[in-house]
């Protein structure tokens, strides 16, 4: 406001962490420059994040009307992935969301930190690329020198590496230890990914590829995604799992707009399936084929039709993959109780008991888990649960004042499923 008011015309660039934050201030600095009255010049104020629908965020790049300027409050996609014309000041608070791997618990999760030197000047570079500009950094040059990394820590060094060691093993590494990384990752996540992968079959007792491995290795997705749409073929149900693969591989497929969350809560708890989060994936995807991939059908139940576009591409491509090993495609109807069993096959680590006192806790750890509040099962939760992930909230059923960890979306419920032969 500051800047708006005593500054010469040109639009500013707020870097903020996440969606909940920028929302937030978005309210805040329109409730504020309403209250000064009409005879403050205009500021148009647009959010940009991920999770937005494409239409919202091109309005981003449309010109600033005459006696107007424009506020633009971004996450770090502003930061590298895209370039907004006008921007002569930038705020930059000094933080950034990053995302990092837990190789004890087989957890990702988010964490506010300070961003890297590199990024500070990537962020100030923002300013003035079309005439003179300011960036106004909210922290002091004894931090800037002495608290923040000369660069970002590598994403080699906080991301589970299963997958890229099933790539490098089919490249013929496998003396992993030896291998010169140009930024080393941490020994225990490698030694978890190895685990992980022997548990799958993709490796034998000896370290070296299996054949199932091999396979595994050219499907461009998660290993324990490939080995549940390999499994399906057997299972007969791979027309299912290759359409929930291809869902699982996008952003989330459903939009929850701030004015309008009721309607898409109800819009969402339609296509609630009660197998869990898997399978209502499976019915979004079928709804939007049966309505002929209509973006009209998209908008009106809540769902970003931009990310089905994407889910559809993944699953044309993973078709042609399927196609190259002779696999059939076979539907299973309505059993889906197979399309279960393959997913257990792929996801049998990410199981979880109902605790006696609250929640769950995972078999491979014992760490206590709840369902998150946008699953299919939050209301009716089941005595087993197959998770797709767990991720770091702030929500907890008993006590909101404490973190927690939240097992996200995507579940399959059935004691049955969990015989001792899939766990093998």
């Amino acid at each position: 406001m500051q800047i708006h008011l005593s500054e010469p015309p040109g639009d500013i660039l707020l870097f903020l962490t996440g969606q909940e934050e920028i929302d937030s201030s978005c309210e805040i600095l329109f409730e504020r420059m309403k209250a000064l009255g009409p005879q403050v010049p205009q500021l148009s104020i647009y959010p940009i994040y991920g999770a937005q629908v494409s239409s919202v965020q091109s309005k981003v790049f449309e010109p600033t009307p005459e006696g107007t300027r424009k506020v633009v409050i971004a996450t770090n996609i502003a930061e590298t992935s895209i370039t907004i014309p006008g921007i002569y000041y930038v705020i930059d608070p000094g933080f950034t969301k990053q995302n990092h791997y837990d190789p004890k618990l087989g957890m990702d999760h988010l964490q506010v930190m300070p961003i890297s030197q590199a990024q500070a000047r990537q962020r100030s570079g923002r300013a003035g690329r079309t005439g003179p500009g300011k960036a106004y950094r909210l922290y002091t040059e004894i931090a800037f020198r002495n608290e923040m990394l000369p660069n970002p820590v590598p994403e080699i060094q906080r991301t589970n590496l299963s997958p890229t060691i099933l790539t490098l093993k089919a490249m013929g590494v496998n003396d992993l230890i030896a291998f010169d990384f140009m930024d080393p990752p941490p020994a225990q996540t490698l030694i978890t990914a190895l685990e992980n992968l022997f548990a799958l079959g993709a490796l034998d007792d000896e370290g070296l590829l299996t054949r199932l491995g091999r396979k595994m290795a050219d499907f461009p997705i998660d290993p324990p995604m490939a080995k549940m749409l390999i499994a399906s073929v057997d299972f007969g149900c791979s027309e299912e799992i290759l359409t929930i693969v291809a869902m699982l591989s996008v952003q989330n497929v459903f939009y929850r707009p701030k004015d309008k969350q009721a309607q898409a809560d109800a819009k969402k708890a339609k296509f609630h399936q009660p197998e869990g989060d898997h399978l209502t994936l499976l019915a979004v995807y079928n709804g939007w084929k049966a309505s002929k991939f209509s973006a009209p059908w998209c908008f009106e139940n809540f769902i970003q039709a931009r990310n089905m576009k994407s889910a559809q591409d993944v699953r044309k491509q993973l078709l042609g993959m399927m196609d190259r090993y002779s696999h059939d495609i076979i539907s299973a109807g309505n059993n889906y109780n197979r399309v279960r069993k393959a997913i257990c096959s792929g996801y049998f680590r990410n199981a979880a008991k109902k605790d006696a006192i609250e929640g769950y806790k995972t078999l491979t750890e014992g760490t206590p888990v709840f369902l998150h509040p946008s699953s299919a099962l939050f209301q009716r939760p089941p005595e087993w649960c197959i998770y797709n992930e767990i991720i770091m909230t702030t929500y907890v059923p008993s006590a909101p004042s404490l973190p927690s960890r939240t097992t996200r979306a995507d579940f399959v419920a059935s004691v049955l499923l969990f015989s001792s032969r899939l766990f093998q």
